[in-house]
């Protein structure tokens, strides 16, 4: 593939082209114990998105979702007061409840699903926090690989997020989970 093909597909696929962009300004920061555990507490927004969204049924809402998400993320990291991964747990409980009393829980299957990968991605960003860091690496960089899988699976479905959300997540948290790994 020449460079003008090259960018021609790039410039098609805008968020893979931004993805690549955002996790080359993070590259070299799973490096360390400090670096894995900030992975480890923005973990479970990935899957809260897709709660959220499932539980709203707005895809067009998912990128304002994200600003809102990692503007969170970072306060939260900022100031230092409470770890980010327990706030979104408990925005992720508040969403579960808010379904079980509207029925929602048990007559929609996209968001039991949602639920599951919730509870799943949630339940690793959790353990990577709680484990030796060596041990932690590994599992933060498993919910990073496999939510990046879950992502490619919702885009072919074209399901509960924006495609361009979707596909923009797949190669961040793919990205990542490579970091990670490699201790990059």
């Amino acid at each position: 593939m020449n460079s003008r093909t090259w960018l021609t597909w790039l410039t098609g696929r805008w968020p893979t082209a931004l993805a690549l962009a955002a996790t080359g300004l993070t590259f070299g920061g799973a490096g360390s114990a400090e670096g894995v555990a900030g992975l480890a507490q923005a973990l479970p927004l990935l899957p809260l998105l897709y709660l959220v969204m499932a539980k709203l049924r707005r895809r067009a809402a998912t990128w304002p979702g994200v600003g809102i998400g990692l503007a969170v993320v970072v306060g939260l990291r900022m100031l230092d007061v409470v770890q980010p991964a327990t706030v979104l747990t408990a925005i992720a409980l508040v969403v579960l409840v808010w379904a079980g009393v509207d029925g929602q829980l048990r007559r929609d299957g996209t968001f039991r699903v949602q639920a599951l990968g919730m509870l799943l991605f949630g339940g690793l960003a959790l353990a990577g926090l709680a484990v030796d860091p060596e041990l932690a690496r590994y599992l933060v960089a498993a919910g990073w690989f496999f939510h990046g899988v879950w992502d490619f699976v919702h885009l072919k479905l074209d399901k509960v997020v924006a495609r361009s959300f979707a596909e923009w997540c797949g190669v961040v948290d793919i990205m990542i989970a490579a970091q990670l790994v490699l201790m990059l």
